[in-house]
């Protein structure tokens, strides 16, 4: 790649000071980003690839002693992961000092006095943090990035000077340069087809797709290990700037103020922070002649999933602007836009100046992009002080713990899940939270504990960050209006991983009475599945992902590398040919609309290859499978195709509701299991459920016999984290069905085991699922897959 290579194995990990040497500005004439592309950034039809990006950047580097380009990593499927750091050539011969500033205002207990916390804040830069591409098909990100990096570089007048001398910028062009460079590819090859501008019929990022945005507290991908871990955790910026598109039919951009409700570990500073700078950036906006842009509206601040830097003392200023058919222009009337929560056609005191309607271009794209970005620049480094004294500030409120809070969290060492507890340290690790172990047995609240627990002390930097994943979430009941239904909740509403992971944690008032460890380190975990993945013959397993981006097939994909668990992609076309049997021993429809599987694109409206899903031929084919002794695992909205197309006895109880009589966003539910039956093995009676828009089943007709309700949600207190509407309709009714078809088996999961790489509690189900499927199925009843012992 001719990106610039940095000397050494440290220098090619991690962004420090020195590591790539940058020549004067005056001995190389500035590049534009035309003079590499060969055409202006945000041109019509015309997108710069991941090579072309890095080229260009990496030419900029070489031209100006403002720019510096490190190559922090590998991605998934091998590209660079690059960032840039720009400031003034002064700043950046002394990245060095400012960063041990930065780390000393981070953590306040390496300050030694009040006088030296001031004299840092005086002598600090503010260090903001802009990202984009994460979405691969919201491709303005990954574009302005090169015009504002030239920006930076080239500009002589007032306000660019005062940037660069005030702000230290980290600028990643793209959070995921897989996906830069494959939606391009596919955007060419559009060009002049009734598809052009179409989004692509895989997923952009190899495993997650759109959910890579999720993965902000778990950080399961490469690219986010390495966003959080060589910059995050390095720099602990002040400011994020997230930089993605929305829709075309809205407002023109979004910036904070955010909607309620905001997560309560959110230090107050960011909150108002937040507030400040997103209303002065739509302020200077504004005053430029853009008109459409919206605040406090839209999006909310509840998930950590989507805000790694409102727990670690920086705020996240979230931008979507209004998208285009990748860089194909569309024309939008006045009379057809619309907004979630907003108005967009009239005037109101978060939308003081409708867009008109017209035309609608990358260009525009583009522009107000930078236009935000600049006007981002420009607080940072008109109130730098003060970002950095709110900064120094919450840091002291963190080490002197809140008074409301707990004194810390207890995570026995022993009795747990294996691969729970080892995921749940890394994350906390990894997320810059102090983790220590107890140096001899303990006492505390009448309990007896070993020597070796671990315990969380919550007086340190990023408490905030530990106890939003350890602590149960009450989402908040907001009304849309006074005496009004509920307002429905943007996102997922519960992410206590202490539940999707099978662990043990214990809040408590007062720190153990026992000397404790230095931090620990994330400790090396090798994860397998006994009976599955180390016998000589491993299930045949067919994942079934169609021509439409499944991110849940993608997820289900990465669960399985991370076992070992081999298995094959099936497309459409595989079904349709039939005789899976003689290929498979388990086929797997991860979570997806059973209408939308059997019907595919339309022709006419991809190319040829991607048109059409399963059709008749492979329903037909899928039942014949499951008939002839196959096992059919289905997940959550998958599940309908299998009782609709097989004509199985059993029915959704919750299909016919509204979505005000019945809805889950996205919940951790209590799911107690049938007690002794071979799909429950190794498993407690009372586990959970990642519950999210998914169905709830009950037998009906002939299912004497051949249908099983395995898993049941609770009859009480089902909600175990989280937001629920008309949980009366599930309570108590079945969650997991194990269905007879002829000699084979239909499983029916209800929710989503394997959920974002989180639910290592419901994972067991899946691999009991998958050991079954390798019996012989010559005979009816040779399964024996009845017999239990009761709940």
């Amino acid at each position: 790649m001719p990106v610039r290579q940095l000397c050494g194995l440290a220098a090619a990990l991690v962004l420090l000071p020195g590591l790539a040497s940058a020549q004067a500005t005056s001995r190389v004439a500035i590049p534009t980003p035309s003079s590499v592309l060969g055409f202006e950034v945000g041109a019509d039809r015309k997108l710069a690839d991941w090579n072309e990006i890095t080229r260009y950047l990496s030419q900029l580097a070489d031209a100006s002693d403002r720019v510096r380009l490190d190559t922090l990593g590998t991605t998934t499927l091998g590209r660079p992961f690059v960032a840039l750091t720009i400031s003034s050539a002064d700043n950046l011969r002394q990245l060095e000092r400012y960063l041990e500033i930065q780390r000393k205002l981070a953590d306040p207990r390496r300050v030694e006095s009040e006088l030296e916390a001031e004299e840092l804040i005086r002598q600090g830069r503010t260090i903001v943090l802009i990202t984009g591409g994460i979405h691969s098909t919201e491709v303005g990100g990954y574009q302005m990035s090169m015009r504002l990096a030239h920006r930076l570089a080239a500009g002589d007048d007032a306000e660019t000077r005062l940037i660069l001398d005030e702000v230290i910028l980290l600028l990643v062009p793209s959070l995921n340069p897989d996906g830069s460079q494959l939606v391009v590819d596919w955007y060419e090859s559009t060009l002049g087809q009734p598809w052009e501008g179409t989004s692509p019929p895989f997923l952009y990022h190899h495993y997650t797709g759109h959910d890579d945005n999720r993965d902000w507290y778990a950080f399961t991908q490469k690219e986010t290990q390495i966003a959080v871990t060589k910059l995050h955790n390095v720099w602990h910026p002040q400011i994020v700037h997230d930089i993605h598109q929305m829709g075309s039919q809205g407002p023109r951009l979004f910036v904070p103020p955010w909607t309620d409700p905001v997560e309560p570990n959110v230090d107050p500073l960011l909150v108002a922070g937040s507030n400040a700078i997103g209303t002065a950036m739509a302020w200077e906006m504004y005053g430029q002649g853009k008109t459409g842009i919206v605040v406090n509206a839209i999006y909310d601040a509840w998930t950590p999933a989507r805000a790694y830097q409102h727990y670690h003392g920086g705020v996240r200023i979230l931008t979507e602007t209004a998208s285009v058919r990748l860089a194909t222009p569309i024309t939008v009337p006045f009379d057809s836009l619309g907004g979630r929560g907003v108005d967009v056609r009239e005037r109101s005191w978060r939308f003081p100046d409708p867009w008109p309607g017209g035309e609608w271009r990358l260009a525009d794209i583009v522009d107000y992009m930078e236009a935000g970005a600049f006007a981002l620049l420009k607080q940072a480094a008109l109130y730098r002080e003060r970002w950095l004294s709110n900064f120094y500030q919450i840091g002291l409120r963190a080490i002197g713990g809140w008074e409301s809070w707990p004194r810390a969290f207890i995570i026995p060492a022993t009795g747990q899940n294996r691969d729970g507890l080892a995921d749940l340290l890394r994350i906390l690790v990894t997320g810059d939270v102090e983790v220590r172990r107890a140096q001899t047995d303990f006492v505390l609240g009448g309990r007896q504990y070993p020597e070796g627990t671990y315990v969380v002390p919550l007086a340190q930097p990023y408490s905030g960050f530990a106890k939003t994943l350890l602590e149960v979430q009450e989402y908040p009941a907001i009304r849309e209006y006074p005496g009004g239904p509920l307002r429905t909740p943007y996102d997922a509403t519960a992410h206590t991983l202490p539940l999707l992971m099978g662990v043990e944690v214990v809040a408590v008032d007062e720190l153990p009475p026992v000397e404790l460890s230095d931090a620990i380190q994330a400790p090396s975990h090798r994860k397998d599945v006994p009976g599955l993945t180390n016998r000589r013959r491993q299930p045949r397993i067919g994942i079934y992902e169609p021509w439409m981006p499944s991110m849940d097939a993608g997820w289900t994909r990465w669960v399985f590398d991370e076992y070992g668990i081999r298995y094959e992609q099936l497309r459409d076309a595989d079904a349709r040919a039939g005789n899976l049997r003689a290929r498979f021993d388990a086929i797997l429809l991860p979570d997806f609309s059973a209408e939308r599987m059997i019907q595919g694109h339309r022709e006419g409206a991809m190319p040829l290859e991607y048109v059409g899903g399963l059709g008749e031929p492979g329903v037909a084919a899928l039942e014949e499978f499951v008939r002839a002794g196959g096992t059919l695992i289905a997940f959550n909205d998958a599940t309908q195709l299998p009782i609709e197309q097989f004509g199985l006895p059993v029915k959704n109880v919750v299909q016919e509701l509204s979505r005000s009589e019945f809805y889950v966003p996205g919940s951790i539910l209590r799911l107690e299991l049938l007690q002794g039956h071979w799909l429950a093995q190794g498993m407690p009676g009372r586990t959970i459920a990642w519950f999210q828009r998914g169905p709830v089943f009950e037998p009906e007709g002939d299912a004497a016999g051949r249908v099983e309700i395995v898993g049941r949600f609770a009859e009480e207190e089902f909600v175990l984290s989280g937001w629920v509407t008309g949980g009366e309709h599930l309570a108590g009714h079945g969650a997991v069905a194990v269905v007879s078809h002829g000699q084979g088996l239909v499983i029916l999961f209800g929710f989503k085991p394997q959920y974002r790489g989180q639910t290592i509690a419901t994972y067991p189900l899946i691999f009991n699922a998958l050991k079954k499927s390798l019996e012989s199925a010559a005979a009816p009843g040779s399964r024996n897959w009845l017999g239990h012992e009761g709940y």
